[in-house]
């Protein structure tokens, strides 16, 4: 597997950290499956520089055929310097592992403030592809968090889901939604649901869960059930 992380890509009114890992996921698509793409929250908190909530975004792709390292870094550092937009501070990291203190930094990073020197440091130490790509470079601590957070396979909301269009919206038979291996459960009780109506929002947005995309909801206020967008 191949993570690829990136963080701070976007300024108020351009398109978002989300918008441009589709586009790479795009750009390796002849070369890697999408596993999934995840939102992760990290500390929201005044004294950090973000545009919108501070969440990074991480790829997990399957190479198809031999795929290096040095192709994917390329790839996507030419996507997101294409993409770049003054004031922004694009970061980006890509490797093939995640060691247990990659993962340590992911949790910190949503609870505490971190540098961008302690980030560029540990990397270094486990030999992972972290760089900036612009401005200050601030995204390099998120980027890199993003990779530490996927690999729990607990953490974040998913913005795409394996092969799967993005195509279900309002409401839909919850048969649809397990259809896509997505389980569905209510929050309350930790039930699973296998039929019924649910609600999706705007978009299908279900969470990392012990390894299990989960979908959580709640009753809907005329009958059925609502998903909740957790981040």
């Amino acid at each position: 597997m191949i993570f690829i992380g990136i963080d701070d890509t976007d300024i108020i009114g351009s398109p978002g950290t989300n918008q441009l890992a589709r586009a790479i996921v795009r750009d390796l698509a002849d070369r890697a499956d999408l596993v999934r793409i995840t939102r992760h929250q990290l500390l929201d908190d005044p004294r950090v520089p973000y545009t919108s909530q501070n969440g990074s975004a991480s790829i997990l792709l399957k190479p198809k055929r031999s795929l290096s390292l040095d192709d994917v870094i390329a790839t996507c550092r030419i996507r997101m310097l294409d993409w770049f937009i003054e004031g922004s501070d694009p970061g980006l990291c890509v490797s093939n592992h995640v060691p247990p203190e990659i993962i340590e930094w992911g949790l910190c990073c949503k609870s505490e403030l971190v540098s961008q020197s302690q980030a560029l440091d540990l990397a270094a130490q486990h030999a992972i592809h972290l760089e900036g790509l612009g401005g200050t470079n601030g995204g390099i601590i998120g980027a890199l968090a993003a990779i530490g957070l996927a690999e729990t396979q607990n953490d974040g909301r998913l913005v795409q889901w394996q092969l799967w269009p993005d195509d279900l919206s309002a409401e839909v038979p919850i048969e649809k939604v397990t259809e896509r291996q997505i389980d569905v459960v209510i929050r309350e009780s930790s039930q699973p649901l296998v039929t019924g109506i649910v609600n999706v929002g705007k978009h299908l947005r279900p969470n990392m869960v012990r390894g299990r995309a989960t979908l959580w909801v709640e009753p809907g206020m005329s009958g059925g059930w609502r998903a909740l967008k957790l981040k």
